[in-house]
């Protein structure tokens, strides 16, 4: 089989999110049963059809590079973790929607990743002073995901979910919400895995992106194994 294209994507957000448990879950497809906290960066690969059922249709792969996220002081930690930051093609923002704190570091993860971070052991963002126009012109596509869907009390949901909306509009991204450890919530045809496949479908495209080559064959690969200290 010809070598098939492949690209790569970033998974930030701070540790104990889920970053691990949605990738494992992406990549193979089943519930990660003892996830454990991501030192440097673990490496994970998914097959993708592009633009699937058109005549544009082309299989690729999608290199999922969850990051550590340990936020730390130390400006070494930074300059550590921008080795991870070269040749991106698209950013998955993890947030807990338990924890606020998490959805507003992810103002800090997605400019600390794109080289405009100025401020790189604080919150960007506080009390809704964040410039959203930061990204107005960024082509690397970004998808908002917020894990821990199902410990949200129902009082609590509507107030989750515009919390959610306004930080999708603030980084003019679509965004879904999930349950890690329940595959139901990117079964086919559902609107989170159409979401999903239109990310990866802004991934692949030329016009977004520069795309790699260098696989030859349609083999999940888990290179679990790899992380860089």
């Amino acid at each position: 089989m010809a070598s098939l294209d492949r690209v790569k994507v970033l998974v930030l957000g701070d540790s104990g999110v889920g970053k691990s448990s949605l990738v494992h879950l992406l990549c193979q497809n089943q519930v990660l049963g003892n996830p454990s906290w991501t030192v440097g960066c673990s490496v994970d690969v998914r097959v993708q059809d592009y633009k699937e059922g058109t005549p544009e249709e082309k299989t690729y792969y999608i290199e999922l590079w969850d990051v550590g996220g340990s936020l730390g002081s130390a400006s070494s930690i930074k300059s550590t973790r921008a080795v991870f930051y070269n040749s991106v093609n698209g950013i998955m923002l993890v947030h807990d929607l338990t924890n606020k704190k998490s959805s507003q570091n992810l103002y800090r993860w997605s400019l600390e990743a794109l080289n405009k971070d100025s401020s790189p052991t604080g919150v960007i963002v506080s009390n809704g002073d964040y410039d959203r126009e930061q990204f107005a012109e960024n082509s690397v596509p970004l998808l908002l995901i917020g894990t821990k869907f199902d410990q949200i009390p129902e009082t609590k949901r509507n107030e989750v979910l515009t919390r959610t909306a306004f930080l999708s509009e603030d980084f003019n991204a679509e965004e879904f919400n999930l349950d890690c450890t329940n595959p139901r919530y990117l079964a086919a045809g559902t609107s989170n895995a159409v979401k999903l496949s239109r990310f990866f479908d802004k991934v692949r495209n030329p016009e977004f992106s520069v795309y790699m080559t260098g696989f030859t064959d349609r083999k999940r690969f888990n290179f679990k194994s790899l992380h860089y200290d």
